[in-house]
């Protein structure tokens, strides 16, 4: 067995949060605290094998970097969307991987991201296996999506449905000016899943406008079903507001957005990517039946990058599973995620433990149908019972001029 050397070798990959970096300051804060080095994956594995890194006790060396870092959107290090050949079909990336873990004195390697990085977290963990490397691979979840299997729930999410119920109830204020009936759709990020699209509903928490109807990936969506409903509302409503998951499909299983002629590409995962257009196709549809005034509006990547409105929740746990993750491997585990464990839902109440990579990996956890209102166009308050306890606490930032500071960025 080859040795192991004093270096944890941390990456980020797929897309970013606004709390992907606390998990990056979790995972750099445990690293120091065991008198180890850490060093950085710029651009993921992909940057990886082209040998780029960064010293991250230079850069981020002190508590107070670590904080800023914490509240800084995107991801610090870059991000890749490269995927891991089969290596019986292709060697070549796993032989230079293992070349650079050895150069860089790799003990440990973590990987914060979501299905598709967990899946380069399970190769690297079974290659290194068969070859018997004492390398040790831990994965860390994130994703705004909230799709991941065997956690209850994964960083970035909490932010991201803050951000969206909270933007959800000034749009509608908004929309609700005029003396006039119309309908406007909001769509929200969510390709596979309806997490996002169900927060929400979390806009009528305080007194505030939740939407009339919610639309779900889970839920196949009949025009002629939604057009009624719309209609209906429209009698007692002045205006009618609908949040919309961008992964909205027909029946048939097409998605919605592509029925105006868009065709969503493809990522190296083979996932639909830069979806778009569900909410001008819908409110085009709506305007052309109904004959009312209609709006489209889409958050796009405000979801995932709007710290300035982060949950305090979220962020000390997206730390919280980056420590565990380093301790973890650092322990001897591998080959496996740190994840979170529901105790309660009031009071809220988590557990950090571990599960098998392997079973994480390209697996898509959707929105339970008992979360799911019976006419599949809304939620359910065990839905918000989830929920409400994600998206609490409001962080202390740093105002530089008026706008929050964030760290510097890696040149």
């Amino acid at each position: 067995m080859a040795a192991v050397g004093t270096t944890v070798l941390v990456g980020q990959s797929g897309g970013p949060t606004a709390a992907i970096n606390a998990s990056l300051a979790g995972v750099v804060s445990a690293t120091h605290a065991a008198g180890l080095d850490a060093v950085g994956m710029r651009y993921g594995i992909q940057g990886l094998l082209d040998g780029r890194t960064v010293d991250l006790d230079e850069r981020l060396g002190s508590p107070a970097e670590l904080e800023l870092l914490s509240h800084t959107p995107s991801s610090y290090l870059g991000s890749c969307r490269y995927k891991l050949p089969d290596p019986t079909t292709d060697e070549a990336p796993y032989r230079r991987l293992f070349e650079r873990f050895d150069e860089l004195g790799a003990r440990t390697v973590l990987y914060i991201g979501g299905n598709d990085s967990m899946d380069t977290i399970a190769k690297l963990s079974r290659y290194g296996g068969a070859m018997g490397s004492g390398i040790r691979f831990v994965g860390v979840p994130k994703t705004i999506d909230n799709d991941l299997i065997l956690t209850d729930h994964t960083p970035g999410y909490g932010s991201a449905a803050k951000f969206i119920a909270a933007t959800m109830d000034e749009l509608a204020c908004d929309a609700d000016v005029y003396d006039l009936g119309s309908v406007m759709f909001v769509e929200i990020m969510g390709r596979d899943a309806g997490w996002l699209a169900a927060s929400a509903a979390l806009a009528g928490e305080a007194g505030g406008h939740a939407p009339d109807l919610v639309l779900l990936p889970e839920v196949p969506l009949v025009e002629q079903t939604l057009l009624e409903r719309i209609s209906d509302l429209m009698v007692r409503k002045n205006t009618v507001v609908v949040a919309v998951s961008e992964g909205v499909r027909t029946p048939e299983g097409t998605l919605v957005c592509e029925a105006s002629g868009a065709t969503a590409r493809l990522d190296a995962f083979g996932h639909a990517a830069a979806l778009s257009g569900t909410s001008r196709y819908l409110a085009d549809l709506v305007h052309q039946e109904l004959g009312c005034k209609t709006r489209a509006v889409e958050l796009c990547t405000t979801q995932r990058c709007a710290a300035h409105l982060a949950s305090q929740t979220d962020l000390t746990e997206a730390a919280g599973l980056g420590a565990y993750g380093t301790n973890a491997a650092l322990g001897g585990a591998s080959g496996v995620m740190s994840a979170l464990e529901r105790v309660s839902d009031s009071p809220y109440e988590v557990h950090y433990n571990l599960v098998d990579v392997n079973r994480v990996a390209n697996a898509v956890k959707g929105v339970p149908a008992e979360m799911v209102s019976k006419d599949g166009m809304g939620v359910t308050e065990k839905f918000l019972r989830y929920a409400r306890p994600l998206v609490t606490g409001e962080p202390s930032l740093s105002f530089v001029g008026g706008v929050p500071a964030h760290v510097a960025p890696l040149a």
